[in-house]
């Protein structure tokens, strides 16, 4: 199927100009029919239905681990970025020091800062790695924590520079954020520098809300122990994660409509394909790029880094805003200007209908 096609998946995209990823993912036709048929399912079979959880469950790990390059036991299901971090972060020990960017999300900043860590920082401009590499020689934190993509500008870290950190600074641990990362190019978490990745799956997958997972590094079992979270649910004899690591980021009882629907969601990037999707996005990017410091409206880290994500943000005021709003073009205030994001469904038309406002 044809780029073209999919953008068929998402009606929405007859009606506006959505460069509003950033802020949500779209919901597709392929997902309306699951859960449309799922809650049917549900309503006729009730717990019946529910005895094929664990399977589901198996399957959704495994899909999530097949897509970015991570062993499915080592998957935990959450039911978004957040609620995970927050029991990453209760795991750890509050005597360590831990590095964060200045501005980073406030999910990944607010739930370091307030347990009292040692918390040091580097600035998100664009001499980012830089930054990043000075702060951890000047301070030795033991963890660093962040955004693999910023959610005001779209500055991306350069994942060789990871590598890079990691090889110099064995001991360091790495926790990422990917909620504006993960589904928009290929990404083998094995192979990364990151012990840890954690990301909601309602923006660039497309999966709706109430979903997310983390990924682990083998060894963090042995680095963190998670308070005894497990509930009565997971103790089950089926559990593949029985009385596990995984099992202690997963209390309670997961639900099928929002798990399925990542798995849907997923299936569908790969019928489309992720190298797919991650040429188109690049394509877009450098073009939006061009475009908007052309006309001067971009900030200088956004211009001069070599790497950037598909999300820019642009200079404009609330008239602005409104005045893009009223041509059908969505997108976000943040930070000090408007925040657009471009994911596959995009096209050059697109951009151009923005360029058109933007004179």
């Amino acid at each position: 199927m044809s780029m073209k096609n999919f953008k068929k998946q998402f009606p929405l995209l007859e009606q506006y100009t959505y460069l509003d990823t950033a802020a949500s993912g779209l919901l597709s036709e392929t997902l309306l029919e699951f859960r449309q048929d799922h809650d049917l399912d549900f309503l006729i079979g009730g717990s019946i239905f529910r005895e094929k959880r664990d399977s589901l469950f198996l399957k959704v790990r495994k899909s999530v681990g097949d897509l970015f390059g991570c062993a499915p036991n080592l998957v935990a299901l959450t039911p978004n970025f957040s609620y995970g971090f927050n029991l990453l972060m209760e795991a750890i020990d509050r005597s360590k020091k831990v590095l964060l960017l200045q501005n980073d999300y406030p999910s990944v900043n607010w739930a370091v800062e307030s347990r009292g860590f040692k918390v040091c920082y580097a600035e998100i401009d664009e001499n980012l790695e830089n930054n990043i590499a000075e702060a951890v020689s000047r301070e030795n934190p033991d963890f660093f924590v962040f955004s693999l993509v910023q959610y005001i500008n779209g500055i991306k870290i350069d994942p060789g520079f990871l590598l890079k950190l990691k090889q110099q600074n064995p001991d360091l641990l790495l926790f990422a954020d990917g909620t504006q990362y993960c589904g928009t190019e290929k990404f083998d978490f094995e192979a990364s520098a990151l012990d840890v990745l954690g990301a909601s799956a309602y923006k660039w997958l497309n999966a709706g809300y109430g979903n997310g997972f983390f990924l682990f590094k083998e060894h963090m079992q042995e680095k963190i122990a998670p308070a005894g979270l497990e509930l009565k649910e997971l103790q089950g004899k089926n559990k593949p994660h029985k009385g596990s690591f995984i099992g202690k980021f997963e209390p309670g009882h997961l639900d099928t409509l929002n798990f399925g629907s990542l798995k849907t969601a997923i299936d569908l990037i790969k019928q489309i394909g992720i190298e797919q999707i991650e040429d188109r996005i690049r394509e877009l990017t450098f073009l939006a790029r061009a475009k908007l410091s052309e006309k001067g409206l971009l900030e200088p880290a956004a211009v001069k880094r070599e790497l950037h994500s598909s999300i820019f943000n642009i200079k404009g005021d609330e008239k602005l805003f409104q005045k893009l709003r009223s041509n059908k073009i969505i997108c976000s205030q943040r930070g000090e200007g408007i925040r657009v994001s471009f994911h596959y469904f995009n096209s050059e038309e697109d951009l151009e209908n923005l360029l058109r406002q933007l004179k």
